[in-house]
């Protein structure tokens, strides 16, 4: 039997269909059950940045939706393979629009912007603070699981091992006072290894 001319259509429109779905690599659809339409979610920008790799002794590392540009916080360490207990964590661009270059910071960014303040506790273990976000507090300190250095903070009230920063930046703001929309920290759960994400509203 020969298709009929809306047979015709109708594979037609389906295969315009999943050529849309096939060039739309990075949107999501998802079909809530009950409802006939199809919803869309587009990524959040800071999942399709590039990822630091292979950095020695990073904690965790910071991204802004203005560029691809990260700032890394790393182990300051020693010759000796000791922790500088004067400045336990280095922080330095990975500027990726020009190669992966590694730089530091400016005066202005290191104490202004992206900078860290540390706290020695006497036990082996720093309270590390943010310079532009000093009321959240970090913790760096060794794990007894792995005896490594680790930077953990609160997520969603749970206690975690933080990986990522991303700041969302709009337009309207300043140098020294940027719209800031939030502020997402990104770990990985103590209690039971999984990824946990919470968006601050500063």
């Amino acid at each position: 039997m020969r298709p009929t001319l809306n047979s015709k259509f109708r594979y037609s429109i389906l295969h315009f269909a999943l050529l849309l779905i096939m060039l739309i690599g990075i949107t999501s659809f998802t079909l809530p059950i009950g409802q006939s339409h199809t919803a869309v979610t587009m990524m959040d920008p800071q999942d399709t940045f590039p990822v630091p790799q292979n950095v020695p002794n990073q904690l965790y590392y910071l991204q802004r939706t203005s560029n691809t540009n990260t700032v890394v916080y790393a182990l300051n360490m020693k010759k000796d393979g000791s922790l500088d207990a004067d400045n336990p964590v280095k922080v330095f661009w990975i500027r990726y629009p020009e190669g992966g270059v590694q730089k530091d910071l400016s005066f202005i960014q290191r104490k202004f912007a992206y900078g860290v303040t540390h706290k020695d506790k006497g036990d082996g273990t720093y309270t590390i603070n943010m310079v532009a976000y000093k009321k959240h507090n970090l913790t760096l300190m060794k794990s007894v699981q792995d005896n490594k250095y680790h930077m953990y903070t609160l997520i969603n009230n749970r206690y975690a091992i933080l990986n990522r920063v991303f700041i969302r930046i709009d337009p309207g703001g300043s140098l020294f006072k940027p719209n800031v929309i939030y502020i997402e920290l990104k770990g990985t759960d103590m209690e039971n290894g999984k990824v946990i994400v919470e968006r601050i509203k500063p």
